[in-house]
């Protein structure tokens, strides 16, 4: 695979590429890229997320698998008292409002119906994909909420089945702000650098 020559490496770290069997297109966002494989002509593509990207135009590169912009995953923060679990909700939303999140996400203050768990929960949901940069995120702006953490994909399956919302915000990733629409990614095909 030969990728195109750029001006502005670091600019493209944290985006993707796209291989269309045969051409490249470099520059797209999570949302664009699964734009690309919601579409049946592109369904079969290849998906490579940029990592680092050095002055002199080369690029760390990691294949990822299609399925993978598919599946939601999920961070838990369980609490046994609503008062402070309320107060850990409040708190994930404004730092996702002012800290550039690193994706699309929900957070959703929660109720557990069951009887075996704690039961508040504070729930980050996001695409699996960003797994790695919601951790890195967290740790940055120093959220702590909850008595206990868990995560995961059958994390997230369990919050579904065993808990009540009560409260919900949508984030929107810094990238995802940029992010074209399905007509006009569809339409740009087949340019070598599409930002």
């Amino acid at each position: 695979m030969k990728l195109p020559e750029l001006n502005d490496p670091k600019r493209y770290e944290g985006l993707y590429v796209f291989d269309f069997e045969g051409q490249v297109g470099l520059g797209y966002t999570g949302r664009e890229i699964e734009i690309l494989l919601e579409s049946e002509k592109y369904r079969q593509g290849k998906v490579y997320r940029i990592q680092r990207a050095w002055p002199d135009g080369r690029l760390e590169i990691k294949g990822l698998s299609n399925k993978i912009f598919q599946v939601e995953s999920g961070l838990f923060f369980h609490g046994r008292d609503e008062e402070r679990s309320r107060k850990d909700y409040e708190e994930l939303v404004e730092l996702g409002q002012s800290k550039d999140f690193p994706c699309r996400a929900k957070i959703h203050f929660s109720q557990n119906q069951s009887q075996g768990r704690d039961k508040y929960v504070v729930a980050l949901i996001y695409p699996a994909e960003y797994e790695d940069q919601v951790s890195q995120w967290l740790t940055e702006v120093g959220y702590h909420g909850g008595e206990l953490a868990s995560g995961g994909i059958s994390e997230l399956e369990n919050y579904y089945r065993d808990y009540s919302k009560m409260a919900s915000q949508q984030l929107w990733g810094a990238m995802d702000k940029t992010a074209r629409d399905a007509a006009e990614v569809l339409a740009n095909v087949g340019q070598a650098v599409v930002r």
